[in-house]
């Protein structure tokens, strides 16, 4: 039996709106990574601070000591800012590292909601700032709509599991820049060690 037509123009609105989003990178699938070490960690922080052209919302989420405040030393590296400088936020609230971009990062674990009303974090999305904001669940609805959540969680002692979901187009854009970076870098990686395997090789034929 046919569809009303009222129902088959609602539906194609539907799936016209859903192409559009996909073209313009509104809806993303997440991106999960394995991170074996703490450098790995450092690393995808790294090419975040590289990518982020300002106004980059950085919402992170995990239990304690699953690397937030290591993949924001990545940031500040990323940002040329000063890595070593960074550290939890829990007491201090919002921290200031100027670089390329200013990243500003807080940590809302201790906060209650009528303390998160006070902060003022809405005051620092401009387009010359980063903000990394941890355990940005406690946020709740005042979180930006368009940013870049990462989700840290324990598989081993020694490897976590990031699942990267961008929401936005400019999250979604961030996200592509990085991939791109890190997949420049590995086969940037790959090629040296095989040259240098190669060397090797080739001396022991000798």
């Amino acid at each position: 039996m046919p569809l009303p037509s009222a129902q088959r123009h609602n539906m194609a609105r539907a799936q016209t709106k859903t192409s559009s989003a996909k073209r313009s990178g509104l809806v993303a699938k997440p991106w999960v990574l394995r991170l074996t070490s703490l450098r790995d960690t450092h690393r995808l922080g790294r090419a975040l601070g590289q990518a982020a052209q300002g106004g980059d919302v950085l919402a992170l989420f995990g239990n304690l000591g699953t690397g937030k405040t290591t993949l924001v030393r990545g940031v500040a590296k990323g940002l040329r800012a000063e890595p070593a400088s960074v550290s939890s936020p829990t007491f201090t609230l919002i921290q200031e590292y100027p670089g390329r971009l200013r990243l500003i990062h807080t940590d809302l674990y201790r906060l209650t909601g009528a303390q998160l009303e006070d902060t003022g974090l809405s005051e620092y999305l401009d387009d010359r700032t980063v903000l990394a904001v941890e355990w940005a669940e406690r946020w709740d609805a005042g979180i930006p709509a368009d940013r870049l959540d990462i989700e840290l969680e324990h598989r081993t002692p020694d490897t976590r599991r990031a699942t990267l979901t961008p929401h936005g187009p400019s999250a979604s854009r961030w996200l592509a820049a990085v991939r791109a970076k890190l997949r420049r870098r590995s086969a940037t990686g790959a090629s040296r060690r095989t040259r240098v395997q190669s060397r090797r090789s080739r001396r022991a034929s000798r």
